[in-house]
């Protein structure tokens, strides 16, 4: 934009709008990647421990994987999330103020918020979460557990990831937008 041009409100809001955007659509390019990651990684820890003689401890490498990918996961969901909140409950209302337009603008926000199945669909990524970043882990601790293959210090290791993954597991489920 020229120096000294006149800059509207809504232009502003358009601007912020469009970078708002931007950043939501990186975030949900970089979010769904961090399952892939995860997949990655459990293959991996489990390729390690089937190359070793199936030495148990090898899984307790997955717990701090899964709970650094699934936090960053959980934490990125959320900003998604937020934006989209802002986007409907504040710059939305504010555009249509400021261009007189009485109506919703951006009404893809919120009509596809309405659709019927929406609950089930996340109800369903909310289970896919939990397996991918609670469940996988938690598995991998219990397997070490009953391997027979025990010392305390690994015990110690191993009850301290399950309390992390549970504490995980809890986060996504408080943050999972289960609301139609």
């Amino acid at each position: 934009m020229a120096s000294g041009a006149n800059v509207t409100l809504g232009a502003l809001l358009l601007t912020e709008y469009e970078r708002l955007k931007d950043e939501q659509r990186s975030r949900i390019a970089f979010r769904d990647n961090l399952v892939y990651a995860m997949l990655a990684s459990a293959a991996a820890v489990l390729g390690a421990a089937l190359r070793s003689g199936f030495e148990a401890g090898f899984l307790l490498l997955l717990p701090p994987v899964a709970i650094l990918l699934g936090w960053t996961y959980l934490i990125n969901d959320q900003k998604i999330s937020a934006m989209g909140q802002y986007i409907r409950g504040t710059l939305a209302p504010r555009l249509a103020a400021a261009a007189g337009a009485g109506d919703e603008v951006f009404g893809w926000e919120t009509a596809h918020r309405g659709d019927a199945r929406r609950v089930w669909r996340k109800r369903m990524q909310l289970a896919a979460d939990l397996i991918a970043f609670v469940l996988t882990p938690s598995a991998a601790i219990l397997t070490f557990l009953l391997s027979g293959h025990l010392n305390a210090m690994l015990v110690v290791v191993a009850v301290l990831e399950a309390a992390a993954t549970a504490v995980l597991g809890v986060q996504i489920v408080l943050y999972a937008d289960l609301a139609s």
